[in-house]
């Protein structure tokens, strides 16, 4: 049987049909192309990212772990024998508790001062110069001879400048600070059995009256006198607040 040729309209039209066929396979590779080169490319800037992120907390942790050790170091600091504990452990200048900010000036728009003192079974321990503030210091002398700290690299709001105990109140805004907040600036715990590193029986006196409440929760208040004793009970000791506070 004779098999019929194919007309010339046929031939064009098989030949169409297998050049349509050839450009839609070949859009199908591209754009497979496209897509892998896109998830690569997301993958790898995922990648690079998390690099990124991994080397910027990595430098942070660092940096933290520097300042730290540069300010426990510091020469200072105070490393009298008398204190509950040093400066060496304290904050790094974040804030603290989520209230006590610090600046590269004391702020004094917000300004009270309030009295700490510390007895260990009838010894008193000193608070240091230095609380709150972030060395290197500007060392002074006071009238007595003592260290007085004139400045510093930052302040935090609550900080004290000399052994006596008063803690200077400083914010740009009132704002009630407690007794808490000061120790977490410090670096030192403080529960209802314990002060700094000593533990105990506590006995707490808030202007000369016994405080049987959380210490921590102890608000300060302008020209308010604070003692603790852990140990044995010191009776309560009166403070006089120097002329001009």
């Amino acid at each position: 049987m004779t098999q019929n040729k194919p007309s010339n309209s046929e031939r064009r039209r098989i030949a169409q049909e297998k050049i349509a066929a050839q450009r839609a396979a070949e859009a199908r590779r591209q754009r497979n192309v496209t897509i892998a080169m896109s998830v690569g490319g997301v993958v790898l800037v995922g990648a690079l990212v998390g690099v990124g992120v991994w080397a910027f907390n990595s430098q942070k942790a660092q940096t933290v772990k520097q300042d730290a050790a540069a300010q426990a170091s510091d020469p200072s600091i105070d490393k009298s024998a008398t204190l509950l504990a040093s400066t060496a452990h304290q904050a790094d200048g974040n804030a603290v508790d989520g209230v006590v900010q610090s600046n590269s000036m004391e702020q004094t728009v917000y300004h009270i001062h309030s009295h700490l003192q510390i007895y260990v079974n009838g010894k008193q321990e000193m608070v240091p110069y230095g609380v709150g503030i972030i060395p290197p210091y500007s060392l002074q002398q006071a009238q007595d001879g003592s260290a007085f700290v004139g400045g510093g690299k930052a302040f935090y709001f609550l900080h004290t400048h000399d052994e006596s105990g008063i803690i200077h109140v400083e914010s740009p805004t009132q704002q009630q600070y407690n007794l808490g907040n000061f120790f977490d600036v410090w670096g030192q715990p403080l529960s209802r059995g314990q002060i700094g590193p000593d533990k105990g029986t506590m006995t707490v006196f808030v202007d000369g009256k016994v405080y049987t409440g959380d210490p921590r929760a102890i608000q300060f208040k302008n020209l308010e006198k604070i003692q603790i004793d852990i140990g044995s009970v010191t009776p309560y000791k009166d403070f006089t607040w120097p002329q001009g506070y």
